[in-house]
Protein backbone atom coordinates (compact mmCIF):
# COMPACT_ATOMS: atom_id res chain seq x y z
CA UNK A 1 0.00 0.00 0.00
CA UNK A 2 1.50 3.88 -0.86
CA UNK A 3 1.35 5.78 1.46
CA UNK A 4 -0.71 8.41 -0.58
CA UNK A 5 -3.33 5.80 -1.50
CA UNK A 6 -3.70 5.20 2.52
CA UNK A 7 -4.94 9.03 2.99
CA UNK A 8 -8.33 7.80 0.68
CA UNK A 9 -8.88 4.40 1.65
CA UNK A 10 -10.83 5.00 5.29
CA UNK A 11 -13.42 6.82 3.18
CA UNK A 12 -13.49 4.44 -0.03
CA UNK A 13 -13.44 1.33 1.95
CA UNK A 14 -16.39 2.32 4.08
CA UNK A 15 -18.74 4.06 1.39
CA UNK A 16 -18.16 1.47 -1.19
CA UNK A 17 -19.22 -0.92 1.80
CA UNK A 18 -22.55 0.66 2.09
CA UNK A 19 -23.56 -0.47 -1.51
CA UNK A 20 -22.61 -3.41 -1.49
CA UNK A 21 -24.26 -3.77 1.94
CA UNK A 22 -27.59 -2.11 0.39
CA UNK A 23 -27.43 -5.17 -2.55
CA UNK A 24 -26.97 -7.87 0.23
CA UNK A 25 -30.12 -6.56 2.07
CA UNK A 26 -32.25 -9.41 1.91
CA UNK A 27 -29.65 -11.54 4.00
CA UNK A 28 -29.72 -9.78 7.37
CA UNK A 29 -26.32 -11.85 8.63
CA UNK A 30 -24.36 -11.16 5.81
CA UNK A 31 -25.11 -8.15 5.49
CA UNK A 32 -23.93 -7.55 8.91
CA UNK A 33 -20.60 -9.46 8.98
CA UNK A 34 -20.23 -7.62 5.57
CA UNK A 35 -20.47 -4.53 7.42
CA UNK A 36 -18.60 -5.06 10.55
CA UNK A 37 -15.64 -6.71 8.44
CA UNK A 38 -15.58 -3.42 6.65
CA UNK A 39 -15.33 -1.74 9.37
CA UNK A 40 -12.80 -3.44 11.13
CA UNK A 41 -10.44 -2.92 7.36
CA UNK A 42 -11.44 0.94 7.07
CA UNK A 43 -10.18 1.01 10.78
CA UNK A 44 -6.98 -0.57 9.96
CA UNK A 45 -6.22 1.72 7.01
CA UNK A 46 -6.98 4.70 9.27
CA UNK A 47 -4.60 3.41 12.12
CA UNK A 48 -1.81 2.47 9.49
CA UNK A 49 -2.37 5.97 8.28
CA UNK A 50 -1.74 7.64 11.81
CA UNK A 51 1.02 5.26 11.94
CA UNK A 52 3.00 7.06 8.66
CA UNK A 53 2.26 10.17 9.66
CA UNK A 54 3.40 10.21 13.25
CA UNK A 55 6.58 8.44 12.61
CA UNK A 56 7.77 10.08 9.23
CA UNK A 57 6.46 13.37 10.63
CA UNK A 58 5.47 14.69 7.40
CA UNK A 59 1.25 14.73 5.88
CA UNK A 60 0.07 12.11 3.41
CA UNK A 61 -1.97 13.91 0.62
CA UNK A 62 -3.48 12.20 -2.44
CA UNK A 63 -4.69 14.74 -5.12
CA UNK A 64 -8.23 13.00 -6.65
CA UNK A 65 -8.34 12.45 -10.18
CA UNK A 66 -4.58 13.41 -10.35
CA UNK A 67 -5.24 17.16 -10.40
CA UNK A 68 -2.36 19.68 -8.50
CA UNK A 69 -3.68 21.49 -5.45
CA UNK A 70 -5.43 23.76 -5.03
CA UNK A 71 -7.16 23.52 -8.39
CA UNK A 72 -8.63 19.39 -7.78
CA UNK A 73 -10.12 17.65 -4.33
CA UNK A 74 -7.32 17.32 -1.79
CA UNK A 75 -7.24 14.32 0.53
CA UNK A 76 -4.48 15.73 3.63
CA UNK A 77 -3.58 13.61 6.11
CA UNK A 78 -2.04 15.38 8.43
CA UNK A 79 -1.63 14.42 11.82
CA UNK A 80 -4.50 16.27 13.33
CA UNK A 81 -6.78 15.04 10.60
CA UNK A 82 -4.90 11.06 10.74
CA UNK A 83 -5.63 11.44 14.63
CA UNK A 84 -8.98 12.35 14.79
CA UNK A 85 -9.94 9.67 11.69
CA UNK A 86 -8.65 7.12 13.73
CA UNK A 87 -10.22 8.12 17.01
CA UNK A 88 -13.81 7.75 14.83
CA UNK A 89 -13.19 4.74 14.01
CA UNK A 90 -12.00 3.26 16.65
CA UNK A 91 -15.48 4.48 18.07
CA UNK A 92 -17.57 3.20 15.43
CA UNK A 93 -15.80 -0.49 15.52
CA UNK A 94 -17.15 -0.60 19.32
CA UNK A 95 -20.78 0.97 17.89
CA UNK A 96 -21.01 -2.20 15.20
CA UNK A 97 -20.21 -4.49 17.91
CA UNK A 98 -22.65 -3.21 19.98
CA UNK A 99 -25.32 -2.83 17.38
CA UNK A 100 -24.71 -6.79 16.46
CA UNK A 101 -25.69 -7.44 20.03
CA UNK A 102 -28.55 -5.26 19.73
CA UNK A 103 -32.04 -5.86 20.09
CA UNK A 104 -33.17 -2.94 18.37
CA UNK A 105 -35.76 -3.67 15.61
CA UNK A 106 -34.19 -0.61 13.81
CA UNK A 107 -30.91 -2.17 13.90
CA UNK A 108 -32.30 -5.51 11.50
CA UNK A 109 -33.75 -2.59 9.19
CA UNK A 110 -32.24 -3.93 5.55
CA UNK A 111 -30.80 0.00 5.48
CA UNK A 112 -29.48 0.59 8.78
CA UNK A 113 -25.76 -0.87 8.57
CA UNK A 114 -25.62 0.69 5.03
CA UNK A 115 -26.88 3.70 6.57
CA UNK A 116 -23.83 3.56 9.65
CA UNK A 117 -21.21 3.28 7.24
CA UNK A 118 -22.27 6.44 5.21
CA UNK A 119 -21.95 8.08 8.52
CA UNK A 120 -18.54 6.69 9.10
CA UNK A 121 -17.64 7.73 5.61
CA UNK A 122 -18.64 11.49 6.26
CA UNK A 123 -17.20 11.96 9.36
CA UNK A 124 -13.98 10.54 8.33
CA UNK A 125 -14.10 12.32 5.15
CA UNK A 126 -14.71 15.31 6.59
CA UNK A 127 -12.23 15.05 8.89
CA UNK A 128 -9.17 13.92 5.89
CA UNK A 129 -10.29 16.63 3.09
CA UNK A 130 -8.12 19.11 2.36
CA UNK A 131 -10.77 21.59 1.00
CA UNK A 132 -13.86 23.25 2.49
CA UNK A 133 -16.64 22.80 0.21
CA UNK A 134 -15.99 18.88 0.54
CA UNK A 135 -16.39 19.19 3.95
CA UNK A 136 -19.64 20.85 3.42
CA UNK A 137 -20.27 17.64 0.98
CA UNK A 138 -19.01 15.16 4.37
CA UNK A 139 -21.21 16.96 6.58
CA UNK A 140 -24.49 17.03 4.17
CA UNK A 141 -23.70 12.86 4.18
CA UNK A 142 -23.52 12.88 7.56
CA UNK A 143 -26.44 14.51 8.54
CA UNK A 144 -28.73 12.49 5.65
CA UNK A 145 -27.09 9.22 7.04
CA UNK A 146 -27.88 10.24 11.15
CA UNK A 147 -31.22 11.72 10.43
CA UNK A 148 -32.78 8.58 8.44
CA UNK A 149 -30.80 6.46 11.02
CA UNK A 150 -32.80 7.59 14.11
CA UNK A 151 -35.79 7.91 11.83
CA UNK A 152 -35.88 4.05 12.34
CA UNK A 153 -35.35 4.49 15.69
CA UNK A 154 -37.72 2.35 17.75
CA UNK A 155 -39.05 5.12 19.92
CA UNK A 156 -42.05 6.18 18.51
CA UNK A 157 -40.22 10.40 18.97
CA UNK A 158 -37.78 8.98 16.34
CA UNK A 159 -39.48 10.44 13.57
CA UNK A 160 -39.67 13.84 15.61
CA UNK A 161 -36.39 13.94 16.62
CA UNK A 162 -35.22 13.11 13.41
CA UNK A 163 -37.16 16.23 11.79
CA UNK A 164 -35.66 18.38 14.28
CA UNK A 165 -31.86 17.37 14.03
CA UNK A 166 -32.44 17.58 9.76
CA UNK A 167 -33.75 20.98 10.38
CA UNK A 168 -31.06 22.35 12.23
CA UNK A 169 -28.82 21.07 10.35
CA UNK A 170 -30.08 22.84 7.39
CA UNK A 171 -29.32 25.95 9.11
CA UNK A 172 -25.96 25.09 9.96
CA UNK A 173 -25.33 23.78 5.75
CA UNK A 174 -26.72 27.32 4.74
CA UNK A 175 -24.36 29.26 7.31
CA UNK A 176 -21.33 26.95 6.34
CA UNK A 177 -22.75 27.22 2.24
CA UNK A 178 -22.57 31.09 3.00
CA UNK A 179 -19.20 31.48 4.72
CA UNK A 180 -17.74 29.36 2.06
CA UNK A 181 -19.09 31.54 -0.65
CA UNK A 182 -17.64 34.32 1.10
CA UNK A 183 -14.12 32.77 0.96
CA UNK A 184 -14.10 32.07 -2.70
CA UNK A 185 -15.39 35.73 -3.15
CA UNK A 186 -12.51 37.00 -1.05
CA UNK A 187 -9.69 34.55 -2.78
CA UNK A 188 -11.06 32.89 -5.00
CA UNK A 189 -9.99 29.40 -3.66
CA UNK A 190 -11.69 26.64 -1.43
CA UNK A 191 -8.51 24.46 -0.49
CA UNK A 192 -7.59 25.05 2.93
CA UNK A 193 -4.02 24.96 2.37
CA UNK A 194 -4.14 27.49 -0.49
CA UNK A 195 -7.03 29.64 1.75
CA UNK A 196 -4.14 29.58 4.89
CA UNK A 197 -1.31 31.05 2.88
CA UNK A 198 -4.06 33.81 1.21
CA UNK A 199 -5.50 34.99 4.41
CA UNK A 200 -1.67 35.06 5.74
CA UNK A 201 -0.59 37.43 3.14
CA UNK A 202 -4.42 39.31 3.13
CA UNK A 203 -6.52 40.22 5.57
CA UNK A 204 -8.01 42.71 4.04
CA UNK A 205 -11.25 41.39 2.27
CA UNK A 206 -14.37 42.90 3.72
CA UNK A 207 -16.15 39.52 4.13
CA UNK A 208 -13.45 38.08 5.59
CA UNK A 209 -15.38 38.51 8.97
CA UNK A 210 -18.58 37.30 7.78
CA UNK A 211 -16.92 34.11 6.84
CA UNK A 212 -15.14 33.85 10.08
CA UNK A 213 -18.98 34.33 11.67
CA UNK A 214 -20.67 32.28 9.29
CA UNK A 215 -18.45 28.98 9.82
CA UNK A 216 -18.29 29.28 13.51
CA UNK A 217 -21.98 29.38 13.83
CA UNK A 218 -21.96 25.84 11.56
CA UNK A 219 -19.24 24.69 13.90
CA UNK A 220 -20.95 25.26 16.99
CA UNK A 221 -24.24 23.94 15.82
CA UNK A 222 -22.24 20.70 14.18
CA UNK A 223 -20.58 20.20 18.20
CA UNK A 224 -24.06 21.33 20.26
CA UNK A 225 -22.65 24.36 21.26
CA UNK A 226 -24.49 26.35 24.07
CA UNK A 227 -26.82 28.00 22.42
CA UNK A 228 -27.27 26.06 19.67
CA UNK A 229 -27.78 23.07 21.54
CA UNK A 230 -31.27 22.67 21.79
CA UNK A 231 -31.50 19.39 18.92
CA UNK A 232 -29.26 17.34 20.98
CA UNK A 233 -31.03 16.10 23.99
CA UNK A 234 -33.97 14.78 21.85
CA UNK A 235 -32.09 13.85 19.17
CA UNK A 236 -29.96 11.57 21.54
CA UNK A 237 -32.54 10.49 23.44
CA UNK A 238 -34.61 8.95 20.53
CA UNK A 239 -31.69 7.56 18.58
CA UNK A 240 -31.36 3.71 18.06
CA UNK A 241 -28.57 2.94 21.07
CA UNK A 242 -25.45 2.36 18.88
CA UNK A 243 -26.77 5.76 16.56
CA UNK A 244 -26.98 7.73 19.69
CA UNK A 245 -23.49 6.20 21.23
CA UNK A 246 -21.87 7.54 17.88
CA UNK A 247 -23.60 10.87 17.45
CA UNK A 248 -22.99 12.25 20.99
CA UNK A 249 -19.55 11.04 20.87
CA UNK A 250 -17.36 11.22 17.50
CA UNK A 251 -20.19 12.89 14.96
CA UNK A 252 -19.94 15.80 17.51
CA UNK A 253 -16.61 15.99 17.02
CA UNK A 254 -16.51 17.56 13.39
CA UNK A 255 -17.70 21.04 14.56
CA UNK A 256 -14.61 20.35 17.11
CA UNK A 257 -12.46 19.42 14.33
CA UNK A 258 -13.68 22.50 12.21
CA UNK A 259 -12.54 24.84 15.51
CA UNK A 260 -9.28 23.65 15.36
CA UNK A 261 -8.62 24.01 11.70
CA UNK A 262 -10.08 27.59 11.84
CA UNK A 263 -8.00 29.28 14.97
CA UNK A 264 -5.00 26.90 13.90
CA UNK A 265 -4.43 27.10 10.25
CA UNK A 266 -7.31 29.10 8.18
CA UNK A 267 -7.58 32.00 10.84
CA UNK A 268 -5.34 32.00 13.41
CA UNK A 269 -5.52 35.59 13.47
CA UNK A 270 -9.10 35.97 14.67
CA UNK A 271 -8.13 36.97 18.92
CA UNK A 272 -11.86 37.62 19.21
CA UNK A 273 -13.05 34.00 17.88
CA UNK A 274 -10.80 32.41 20.52
CA UNK A 275 -12.36 34.60 23.41
CA UNK A 276 -15.88 33.56 22.28
CA UNK A 277 -15.01 29.85 22.16
CA UNK A 278 -14.00 30.58 26.18
CA UNK A 279 -16.95 32.42 26.73
CA UNK A 280 -19.25 29.89 25.10
CA UNK A 281 -16.96 27.22 26.53
CA UNK A 282 -17.79 28.34 30.61
CA UNK A 283 -21.17 28.31 29.44
CA UNK A 284 -21.64 25.02 27.84
CA UNK A 285 -19.55 23.65 31.06
CA UNK A 286 -22.38 25.20 33.36
CA UNK A 287 -25.40 24.82 31.59
CA UNK A 288 -24.55 20.85 30.47
CA UNK A 289 -23.97 20.36 34.00
CA UNK A 290 -26.72 21.30 35.56
CA UNK A 291 -29.17 20.03 32.77
CA UNK A 292 -28.06 16.90 33.18
CA UNK A 293 -28.26 16.88 36.94
CA UNK A 294 -31.83 17.93 36.46
CA UNK A 295 -32.96 15.75 33.73
CA UNK A 296 -34.78 12.19 34.58
CA UNK A 297 -33.42 9.75 31.63
CA UNK A 298 -30.23 8.36 31.30
CA UNK A 299 -29.80 8.62 27.77
CA UNK A 300 -30.56 12.60 27.81
CA UNK A 301 -28.77 13.09 30.97
CA UNK A 302 -25.79 12.10 29.16
CA UNK A 303 -26.72 13.68 26.05
CA UNK A 304 -26.63 17.08 28.66
CA UNK A 305 -23.37 16.19 29.70
CA UNK A 306 -21.32 16.31 26.62
CA UNK A 307 -22.23 19.84 26.21
CA UNK A 308 -20.50 20.01 29.40
CA UNK A 309 -17.14 18.24 28.04
CA UNK A 310 -17.85 19.77 24.20
CA UNK A 311 -17.14 22.95 26.72
CA UNK A 312 -13.80 22.26 28.42
CA UNK A 313 -12.58 20.82 24.64
CA UNK A 314 -13.58 25.03 23.33
CA UNK A 315 -12.03 26.43 26.40
CA UNK A 316 -8.79 24.55 25.74
CA UNK A 317 -8.92 25.67 22.22
CA UNK A 318 -9.58 29.25 22.91
CA UNK A 319 -6.63 29.44 25.41
CA UNK A 320 -4.52 28.54 22.50
CA UNK A 321 -1.52 27.76 24.14
CA UNK A 322 0.62 24.48 23.16
CA UNK A 323 -0.36 22.61 26.12
CA UNK A 324 -3.99 23.52 26.40
CA UNK A 325 -4.08 22.21 22.88
CA UNK A 326 -2.97 19.16 23.42
CA UNK A 327 -5.27 18.86 26.13
CA UNK A 328 -7.76 19.94 23.70
CA UNK A 329 -7.03 16.93 22.09
CA UNK A 330 -6.64 14.19 24.59
CA UNK A 331 -9.99 15.71 25.92
CA UNK A 332 -11.67 14.92 22.41
CA UNK A 333 -10.27 11.45 22.35
CA UNK A 334 -10.93 10.36 25.37
CA UNK A 335 -14.74 11.79 26.22
CA UNK A 336 -15.36 10.04 22.88
CA UNK A 337 -14.20 6.69 24.23
CA UNK A 338 -15.98 7.69 27.77
CA UNK A 339 -19.31 9.08 26.48
CA UNK A 340 -20.10 6.21 23.81
CA UNK A 341 -19.89 3.49 26.95
CA UNK A 342 -22.39 4.99 29.22
CA UNK A 343 -24.54 5.80 26.28
CA UNK A 344 -24.38 1.95 25.18
CA UNK A 345 -24.76 0.93 29.11
CA UNK A 346 -27.91 3.46 29.47
CA UNK A 347 -29.05 1.31 26.26
CA UNK A 348 -28.21 -1.94 27.63
CA UNK A 349 -30.73 -1.10 30.77
CA UNK A 350 -33.60 0.27 28.74
CA UNK A 351 -33.61 -2.93 26.22
CA UNK A 352 -33.45 -4.99 29.94
CA UNK A 353 -36.73 -2.54 31.60
CA UNK A 354 -40.20 -3.86 31.67
CA UNK A 355 -41.02 -1.58 29.03
CA UNK A 356 -38.11 0.16 26.66
CA UNK A 357 -36.65 3.60 27.67
CA UNK A 358 -34.27 5.10 29.41
CA UNK A 359 -36.67 6.67 32.77
CA UNK A 360 -35.13 6.62 35.64
CA UNK A 361 -39.06 5.86 36.51
CA UNK A 362 -38.87 2.96 34.68
CA UNK A 363 -35.44 1.67 35.28
CA UNK A 364 -35.60 2.04 39.31
CA UNK A 365 -34.25 -1.27 40.51
CA UNK A 366 -33.43 -2.88 37.54
CA UNK A 367 -30.26 -2.46 38.06
CA UNK A 368 -30.08 -5.03 40.65
CA UNK A 369 -30.58 -7.92 37.98
CA UNK A 370 -27.42 -6.21 35.86
CA UNK A 371 -24.55 -6.47 38.70
CA UNK A 372 -22.01 -6.62 36.05
CA UNK A 373 -22.97 -3.26 34.22
CA UNK A 374 -23.47 -2.02 37.33
CA UNK A 375 -19.69 -2.27 37.95
CA UNK A 376 -18.87 -0.38 34.54
CA UNK A 377 -21.57 2.33 34.98
CA UNK A 378 -19.44 2.99 38.46
CA UNK A 379 -16.21 2.89 36.53
CA UNK A 380 -17.30 4.90 33.65
CA UNK A 381 -19.11 7.41 35.64
CA UNK A 382 -15.66 8.17 37.15
CA UNK A 383 -14.02 8.29 33.66
CA UNK A 384 -16.60 10.77 32.88
CA UNK A 385 -15.60 13.10 36.30
CA UNK A 386 -11.81 12.98 36.21
CA UNK A 387 -11.11 10.85 39.09
CA UNK A 388 -7.90 8.10 38.30
CA UNK A 389 -7.15 6.05 37.60
CA UNK A 390 -9.03 6.20 34.34
CA UNK A 391 -8.96 8.29 30.96
CA UNK A 392 -10.53 11.13 31.65
CA UNK A 393 -8.27 12.05 34.78
CA UNK A 394 -5.89 12.43 32.48
CA UNK A 395 -7.84 14.64 30.04
CA UNK A 396 -8.78 16.79 33.10
CA UNK A 397 -5.58 17.11 35.11
CA UNK A 398 -4.12 18.00 31.43
CA UNK A 399 -6.34 20.85 30.73
CA UNK A 400 -6.17 21.82 34.25
CA UNK A 401 -2.29 22.22 34.02
CA UNK A 402 -2.45 23.98 30.77
CA UNK A 403 -4.62 26.42 32.53
CA UNK A 404 -2.24 26.87 35.46
CA UNK A 405 0.55 27.27 32.95
CA UNK A 406 -0.92 30.26 30.86
CA UNK A 407 -2.24 31.92 33.90
CA UNK A 408 0.96 32.05 35.71
CA UNK A 409 2.91 33.08 32.57
CA UNK A 410 0.19 35.34 31.77
CA UNK A 411 -0.55 39.55 32.88
CA UNK A 412 -2.49 40.22 35.66
CA UNK A 413 -5.68 41.23 33.19
CA UNK A 414 -5.28 38.35 31.53
CA UNK A 415 -4.89 35.45 34.33
CA UNK A 416 -9.33 36.04 35.08
CA UNK A 417 -9.62 33.91 31.75
CA UNK A 418 -7.86 30.93 32.88
CA UNK A 419 -9.12 31.24 36.63
CA UNK A 420 -12.49 30.92 35.87
CA UNK A 421 -12.33 28.22 33.93
CA UNK A 422 -10.83 26.11 36.05
CA UNK A 423 -12.41 26.60 38.65
CA UNK A 424 -15.47 25.72 36.82
CA UNK A 425 -13.43 22.41 36.20
CA UNK A 426 -13.19 21.53 39.15
CA UNK A 427 -16.87 22.23 40.15
CA UNK A 428 -18.33 20.69 37.39
CA UNK A 429 -16.40 17.27 38.31
CA UNK A 430 -18.56 17.54 41.63
CA UNK A 431 -21.47 17.98 39.47
CA UNK A 432 -20.62 15.17 37.53
CA UNK A 433 -20.25 13.05 40.33
CA UNK A 434 -23.86 14.46 41.87
CA UNK A 435 -25.31 12.98 38.29
CA UNK A 436 -23.90 9.79 38.11
CA UNK A 437 -24.28 8.60 41.60
CA UNK A 438 -27.75 9.68 41.55
CA UNK A 439 -28.38 7.51 38.28
CA UNK A 440 -26.58 4.70 40.58
CA UNK A 441 -28.79 5.21 43.17
CA UNK A 442 -31.91 5.22 41.37
CA UNK A 443 -30.52 1.58 39.14
CA UNK A 444 -29.03 -0.58 41.65
CA UNK A 445 -30.00 0.24 45.26
CA UNK A 446 -33.71 1.55 45.35
CA UNK A 447 -35.97 -1.45 45.11
CA UNK A 448 -37.64 -2.71 42.02
CA UNK A 449 -41.28 -1.53 42.07
CA UNK A 450 -42.91 -2.73 38.72
CA UNK A 451 -46.11 -0.65 37.64
CA UNK A 452 -48.21 -4.11 37.10
CA UNK A 453 -48.00 -7.75 38.07
CA UNK A 454 -46.88 -7.78 34.61
CA UNK A 455 -44.10 -5.70 34.37
CA UNK A 456 -41.02 -7.54 34.86
CA UNK A 457 -37.17 -7.09 34.26
CA UNK A 458 -36.42 -8.83 30.46
CA UNK A 459 -33.50 -11.85 31.12
CA UNK A 460 -32.20 -11.01 27.44
CA UNK A 461 -31.19 -7.93 26.47
CA UNK A 462 -28.59 -6.10 24.49
CA UNK A 463 -24.89 -7.49 24.69
CA UNK A 464 -22.61 -5.84 27.23
CA UNK A 465 -19.16 -6.66 25.33
CA UNK A 466 -18.85 -3.52 23.34
CA UNK A 467 -19.24 -1.72 26.66
CA UNK A 468 -17.22 -3.85 28.89
CA UNK A 469 -14.26 -3.37 26.40
CA UNK A 470 -14.71 0.54 26.31
CA UNK A 471 -14.23 0.67 29.79
CA UNK A 472 -11.25 -2.10 29.43
CA UNK A 473 -9.40 0.80 27.07
CA UNK A 474 -10.27 3.61 29.54
CA UNK A 475 -8.70 2.19 32.14
CA UNK A 476 -5.88 0.95 30.23
CA UNK A 477 -5.55 4.67 28.86
CA UNK A 478 -5.54 6.01 32.15
CA UNK A 479 -2.92 3.65 33.37
CA UNK A 480 -0.82 4.01 30.50
CA UNK A 481 -1.50 7.36 29.37
CA UNK A 482 2.18 8.40 27.50
CA UNK A 483 1.54 7.18 24.15
CA UNK A 484 -1.79 9.00 23.53
CA UNK A 485 -0.26 11.52 25.62
CA UNK A 486 2.76 12.20 23.54
CA UNK A 487 0.58 11.72 20.17
CA UNK A 488 -1.49 15.03 21.47
CA UNK A 489 1.52 17.13 22.39
CA UNK A 490 2.94 16.27 18.93
CA UNK A 491 -0.58 17.21 17.24
CA UNK A 492 -0.52 20.83 19.01
CA UNK A 493 3.24 20.99 18.26
CA UNK A 494 2.16 20.36 14.38
CA UNK A 495 -0.85 22.26 14.25
CA UNK A 496 0.80 25.47 15.62
CA UNK A 497 3.04 25.04 12.25
CA UNK A 498 0.22 26.30 9.59
CA UNK A 499 3.16 26.50 7.14
CA UNK A 500 3.72 23.47 6.92
CA UNK A 501 0.64 22.13 6.45
CA UNK A 502 0.98 24.47 3.48
CA UNK A 503 3.78 23.47 2.15
CA UNK A 504 2.91 19.38 2.13
CA UNK A 505 -0.47 20.30 0.16
CA UNK A 506 0.94 22.94 -2.08
CA UNK A 507 4.66 22.27 -2.06
CA UNK A 508 6.38 25.42 -4.13
CA UNK A 509 3.35 27.36 -3.89
CA UNK A 510 4.06 28.38 -0.26
CA UNK A 511 5.82 31.47 -1.30
CA UNK A 512 2.60 33.17 -0.77
CA UNK A 513 2.24 32.06 2.88
CA UNK A 514 4.66 34.74 4.93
Amino acid sequence: MTPSLAAILPIIIPLTAAAVALLLRRNFRLQAAWAFGAMLTAFATSAYLLWTVWSTGRPVVYQMGLWPAPFGITIAADLLSATMAAMAQLVFVFGFIYALGAKDKAVRHSTFYPLFLCLVTGLSGGMLTGDIFNLFVMIELIVISGAVLTALSDDRYGPEAAYKYFLISTVASVCLLFGVGCLYVSYGTLNMADLAARIAADQAPALLPAAIVFLAVTFMIKSAVVPFHFWQPDFHTASPTPVSAMLSSVVVKIGVYGFLRMTTLLMPHADWLRAVLIALGIVGVIFGGLGAAGTHNAKRMFAYSTLAQIGFILIGIGWDTPLSLAAAILFTFNHALIKSTMLMLSGYLASRAPVKTASFGVLRGTGKYAPLAGVLFFVGGMALAGIPPTNGFISKLALFQSGVQAAQSGDVNATSAYWAPLLLLGISSIITLVYVFRALMKIWWEPFEPSSPEAKVKTDGDSLLAPGLMIAACVALGIWAQPLLQLAQDTSAWMRQPQAYVQAVLGERTSRLR
